[in-house]
């Protein structure tokens, strides 16, 4: 045989010898794993890094994903314990743990998580009311996570959480449900504006009472005012007597004095409106003095007045 033929035969030989080593070599990417079978039988899980698979006997039976995954799934109809149906969708959060128990554990396992995650739905919403399932999410999440978590861990997976996307009772309860929402905000406006109304009579009120406190404080501060003006009035009056009576005794008047004063004072009691007056004895008789000393004086007066025209006569005829 010639030398070119074995040649070629030992290159084919050595490039297929390289091209099943090379298909044989498997990188596994992070947060990934490679279920390998030897057999036809379980044999190991690949990590992450490079692995090398031996040919015609080694299989990769299934990648998996390690990373967290959801899905999300079509609405279930689910009857509450009086008798309401409704629509709910659910999404569910999980977590591939075990690579080799997700691979051999349960056929087809989101079929399976779909499944049981509609079949619990219903039992807990069939043991609630409309309006505790409206209200009750939290408590409606926690629930199947829980069943959930228990029941797939046989699977490798481990669900991390479940949320209610959406509950959609029937179109007449929506509607009854929007009439008594309707009427709740009504009821609140009222009672708002009737606490508005009540709080705005209060402050009226309370503005008019503290007005006529003011006023009255003012009056009575005018009155207190008037009436201390008034007594300083008549302490000054009094003070004023007090000191003429003071001064009149450091005089020492005579007795006559203080009977022409008394006259004077007795004039001024009478004013002209007094009908009848009776005039004791002595004032009687310093009155008859005083009126003569008037009638003295007034003859004096009239002969003083003829000297002064008879003197004037005479130096006109002079």
């Amino acid at each position: 045989m010639p030398a070119v033929i074995i040649f070629a035969i030992f290159a084919i030989i050595a490039i297929l010898v390289l091209i099943v080593v090379i298909r044989n070599v498997q990188i596994v990417p992070q947060a990934q794993a490679y279920v390998i079978e030897r057999f036809g039988t379980y044999y190991t899980t690949w990590q992450t890094g490079l692995h090398i698979k031996v040919p015609f006997i080694d299989r990769i039976s299934l990648r998996v994903s390690l990373k967290e995954q959801v899905i999300d799934f079509p609405p279930q109809p689910v009857i509450t314990r009086d008798n309401v149906t409704m629509q709910i969708d659910t999404v569910v959060y999980f977590e591939i743990t075990d690579p080799k128990l997700y691979t051999y554990g349960v056929e087809r396992p989101l079929e399976a998580i779909e499944n049981l995650t509609a079949t619990t739905l219903r039992n807990i919403i069939g043991d609630m009311e409309l309006d505790s399932t409206l209200t009750s999410r939290d408590t409606i999440n926690g629930k199947i996570r829980i069943i959930l978590d228990e029941a797939t861990d046989a699977w490798g997976i481990k669900v991390i959480r479940i949320e209610l996307k959406n509950i959609l009772p029937p179109r007449e309860i929506q509607d009854a449900m929007e009439k008594q929402m309707k009427a709740e905000r009504e009821r609140r406006a009222r009672i708002l504006d009737a606490e508005g109304e009540k709080r705005s009579r209060i402050l009226v009120a309370e503005g008019l009472k503290e007005s006529a406190i003011l006023e009255a404080d003012a009056v009575k501060e005018k009155k207190i005012r008037e009436a201390k003006g008034e007594a300083e009035a008549i302490l000054t009056v009094q003070r004023a007597n007090a000191d003429a009576l003071r001064m009149l005794n450091e005089a020492a008047p005579t007795d006559r004095i203080i009977q022409l004063k008394s006259l004077e004072a007795f004039g001024k009691a009478a004013d002209g409106k007094a009908t009848k007056i009776i005039i004791p004895s002595d004032i009687q008789g310093l009155a008859g003095s005083v009126a003569t000393i008037k009638e003295i004086w007034k003859d004096d007066n009239q002969q003083q007045v003829g000297v002064q025209e008879s003197n004037a006569d005479e130096q006109q005829a002079d």
